[in-house]
């Protein structure tokens, strides 16, 4: 719009979002007036819509409205009525995969390649997995000596990171959905940031045992490994062999140094939290293209969050490459339509409080907004919560959409970095990785500063293109994962809580 009041997503919609907060009586289009304040983000209609009527936004419809709707009215999600999920059973793919690269302005980066021959890690850690929430207190304790009085012995190791997690005891271990936070927990163990080296803290009367732990790798299941806290004289001692056992770790991985590998070694992981209607606009796609970029040389992406796509799967589904992906992405709604009818619930239960009073109405216009950060290339696979990847390209990884959750999850598949979007500002990180903050507004970068690691906010006003901003984020993420810069939240120390999904009864 040449007024810059509302921004218009596709020509055939019939609703825009406003720019900043509306007053009554404000042009926003040509003879459409607002008939009511109208606040940041929030959706106004450009033409008259009859109650039952349809609104439009991104061009696909968001629901039917309750009320009849004059132009100039404000909607939000009491306006809507949420239309039926999209079908799976029989939705086209392979209809969108002519993809047009754009060239990466950088084709190469320094990292640490992985003893397994997987993706390259982005920094040297040494990671303490556990079996039990109940070793956490004590390993802790040992953390902190270790990085007091050991690490600074091993200069060219990064940092020493616990793998707490709240599973392991008072779990349906055979449950039949169990194998979801075991094969999280297994494969974070696995990830290439911890340089091929497993060390495990067990209780010892835990129902995930250490040998269960092990069970796709029994071989590193021995006490140059594994320390049983049970087994030891007392808390001195449980210490002591924590850290003994650590400091023979630090020095294989001292011996780690980065060299200059291929995008193709690069695993990155795309997230959204604290969205709001200008997501899907301005810092989303800037995602999207620098997505597109690391695609185009040869690098791999995932997105996730079902919830958050559940509505726009078939728009993934006519990107992907082949049958056996289009099929595994309809498998894995499934089971996460099943998962939500279990426990009593649907999507309505997404967007959140906040992302509403951000102007997100409903889950079918947050979903059209998440898929933005994809990009555009094909998708060439799709993964089940926690699975590593087989391919190199696009991938869809089927996690929840809770940000606490679908961090993990994308830990477990390997990611070297994430970049994660946000509307409202969330000081969400990873002690595993780094994570690099893009937000929609510019209020949020003036409000977090030293937060934000980039403000996509001037994408929406059109003082900056979405190509623009993502070749900005694709450089500085080429220097993060470099160990050239540091994240703000990695240089804050930011870091929440490791929150495993785990379907399975609680006992």
């Amino acid at each position: 719009m040449d007024n810059k009041l509302v921004v218009k997503v596709n020509e055939h919609d019939n609703v825009a979002i406003a720019i900043r907060d509306l007053t009554a009586g404000e042009e926003v289009a040509p003879g459409v007036f607002t008939r009511e304040p109208i606040p940041q983000a929030h959706k106004v209609t450009l033409v008259d819509i009859p109650k039952g009527g349809k609104v439009i936004r991104y061009g696909v419809v968001l629901g039917t409205v309750f009320e009849d709707s004059p132009a100039g009215t404000w909607i939000n999600e009491d306006s809507l009525k949420l239309p039926i999920p999209p079908p799976l059973d029989h939705m086209q793919w392979g209809t969108n995969v002519d993809w047009n690269p754009p060239t990466p302005p950088i084709t190469t980066w320094e990292g640490y390649k992985s003893p397994d021959g997987f993706y390259a890690g982005t920094r040297n850690y040494l990671g303490i997995q556990t079996t039990v929430q109940c070793v956490t207190g004590v390993l802790n304790v040992a953390i902190e000596k270790i990085r007091r009085e050991i690490l600074p012995k091993y200069p060219n190791v990064d940092g020493v990171v616990p793998i707490n997690h709240a599973y392991g005891c008072g779990v349906a271990i055979n449950a039949t959905d169990a194998y979801i936070p075991q094969r999280i927990l297994r494969n974070i163990a696995r990830h290439p940031n911890f340089g091929g080296e497993f060390m495990l803290v067990s209780l010892g009367c835990e129902k995930f045992t250490p040998q269960m732990f092990c069970e796709d790798r029994p071989e590193d299941n021995n006490p140059d490994n594994v320390i049983v806290l049970q087994e030891c004289h007392g808390f001195e001692d449980q210490v002591n062999q924590i850290c003994a056992m650590a400091k023979r770790k630090l020095a294989h991985l001292n011996q780690r140094h980065r060299e200059t590998l291929p995008l193709s070694d690069l695993l990155l992981g795309v997230q959204c939290g604290g969205s709001d209607a200008f997501s899907g606009v301005a810092s989303n796609p800037a995602i999207g293209y620098c997505v597109d970029l690391l695609v185009a040389g040869g690098g791999t992406a995932m997105f996730s969050e079902v919830t958050e796509v559940r509505d726009g799967v078939y728009l993934i589904a006519h990107r992907c490459k082949d049958e056996v992906t289009k099929k595994k992405l309809a498998n894995e709604m499934h089971w996460y339509d099943n998962y939500l009818a279990r426990g009593g619930a649907d999507r309505s239960a997404n967007p959140s409080p906040g992302n509403k009073k951000g102007g997100l109405s409903n889950i079918v216009e947050k979903a059209m907004g998440s898929i933005a950060k994809s990009g555009s290339s094909p998708v060439v696979e799709v993964l089940s919560p926690g699975e590593r990847p087989t391919k190199h390209g696009l991938i869809y990884a089927a996690t929840p959409a809770s940000d606490m959750v679908c961090g993990p999850c994308q830990l477990a598949s390997g990611i070297g970095a994430q970049l994660f979007t946000t509307g409202r500002g969330t000081p969400y990180g990873l002690a595993e990785i780094p994570i690099l903050k893009i937000c929609s507004r510019s209020e949020v970068k003036q409000m977090w500063p030293d937060l934000i690691d980039i403000n996509a906010g001037p994408i929406s006003s059109g003082k900056r293109s979405i190509q623009d901003v993502g070749t900005e984020l694709f450089k500085l993420l080429i220097d993060v994962v470099s160990g050239r810069k540091q994240s703000l939240a990695e240089a804050h120390g930011l870091a929440n809580d490791l929150c495993i999904f785990n379907p399975a009864p609680i006992t």
